[in-house]
């Protein structure tokens, strides 16, 4: 069965470009959203969020009137879920989102139909919404019973992208499709070659979720590994850029370079979700997660003690923080180190916080009112300068900030050559 209509989910980060490259194959895509803003911005041919080409291809897709936005699932011949998967407080795996969706698209499933979770789980996530949608739908059949002769189809395939470089990564990178049943993988990798250039290769479904929690938690322990680097690095009096470098040098070295922690979707919050099922196991997992963790109020730390050193705790020192974003070039906050540490300082006596973050469009919710957003020269001429995050943006202040007395590069910019 050919897949001529696709309904996409979830319209962030991931769901939103993913919905306007199948578009731009000249396929009927509908994107489906809780969020009624987010849904007539797109509608209109623009965008909610910052990702480079991405308004271009939403505005010609929406023009061509391959792509629409509404708040409902519709029928289609496949469906695909990009929601968010948050952690609790106790750092479990939130899958209220998942759950949401499969009550959104049960009602119009049919024979024949294709359901992709593209969301970032647990392992066995996408066996328990199949067996979800076979209890909204007995009228069906789903694969953990029926296996390959199954009405309906189920497979999870984690996206890989990374921001800034969605929409080429979309399409040229490999992607790990997993099926619950060896017929669920086929039909999803067929689905994929729509528009991936990259390899599609098929895997079971349990497979495929781990392998997304095993990327990006060997991405948290190398992380772990640079920051711990850092902080050793600083207590022995060793340049740690330049140790970095000369280490970098050996042919089987690759040290990353230290920042601010570890914010985001993914590394953030997918190593505990291993975490969660094998934490016995799981014991260097747990450790780079605590280390990445705990490395903004070392920072906060640092700091503070500038200010009393340096300023004599004089009253309103100002700190110019430089990113609030958790990683370079994107306007993406979520679960920054960055901001959370703007957030701390804002309540700390004796300290004016001011920051530049160039990728913002408004002041964001998230924001403590107590920090002001302001340009990159007003920043830059704050008593004490803290480098949070490398945005391109700041390579012109990068002679100057070399010259000041008291500027924290906290990753790196300082030695960009």
């Amino acid at each position: 069965m050919s897949f001529n209509k696709i309904c996409v989910i979830g319209l962030g980060y991931i769901g939103l470009p993913t919905a306007a490259v199948i578009a731009a194959r000249q396929r009927q895509v509908v994107g489906v959203d809780i969020d009624e803003d987010a849904v007539n911005t797109i509608n209109r041919g623009e965008i909610h969020i910052v990702e480079p080409d991405l308004d271009m291809l939403v505005h010609a897709t929406v023009k061509e009137g391959y792509l629409r936005a509404t708040t409902l699932a519709e029928t289609a011949d496949a469906y695909l879920i990009a929601v968010p998967t948050p952690l609790t407080e106790e750092n479990h795996p939130d899958l209220s989102f998942i759950d949401e969706a499969v009550r959104n698209l049960a009602p119009v499933l049919k024979q024949g139909d294709l359901v992709i979770l593209e969301s970032t789980s647990p392992v066995g996530t996408t066996e328990r919404l199949a067996g979800m949608l076979a209890e909204q739908r007995p009228d069906l059949s789903f694969p953990p019973v029926a296996g390959s002769n199954a009405d309906v189809n189920v497979a999870h395939c984690p996206e890989r992208v990374m921001p800034g470089q969605v929409i080429h990564e979309l399409v040229h990178n490999d992607r790990i499709v997993g099926g619950v049943s060896p017929r669920c993988a086929e039909r999803a990798r067929s689905f994929y070659e729509l528009f991936v250039s990259g390899k599609c290769i098929t895997t079971d479904v349990r497979s495929a979720e781990m392998c997304k929690l095993a990327e990006n938690s060997f991405r948290d322990v190398n992380i772990a590994f640079a920051n711990e680097l850092s902080a050793i690095c600083e207590k022995l009096g060793v340049p740690v850029w330049e140790l970095i470098s000369l280490a970098n040098l050996h042919p089987r070295v690759n040290i990353l370079n230290p920042g601010a922690g570890v914010g985001g979707h993914c590394i953030a919050i997918d190593p505990w979700f291993v975490v969660s099922q094998a934490r016995e196991e799981a014991r260097l997992i747990r450790q780079a997660r605590s280390v990445n963790d705990t490395r903004p109020s070392k920072i906060i730390s640092k700091i503070l003690e500038r200010v009393s050193n340096q300023f004599n705790n004089q009253l309103n020192t100002t700190v110019g923080l430089l990113g609030l974003s958790y990683k370079a070039n994107t306007d993406d906050l979520r679960h920054s180190p960055a901001l959370a540490i703007a957030n701390a300082l804002a309540h700390e006596r004796g300290v004016a916080i001011i920051a530049a973050e160039p990728h913002l469009r408004r002041r964001p919710d998230v924001l403590d009112g107590n920090v002001e957003i302001v340009s990159l020269e007003n920043a830059c001429q704050a008593d004490i300068v803290v480098v949070l995050v490398p945005h391109k943006q700041f390579h012109s202040t990068i002679l100057e900030l070399q010259s000041r007395d008291h500027v924290i590069d906290v990753c790196g910019l300082l030695n960009t050559f």
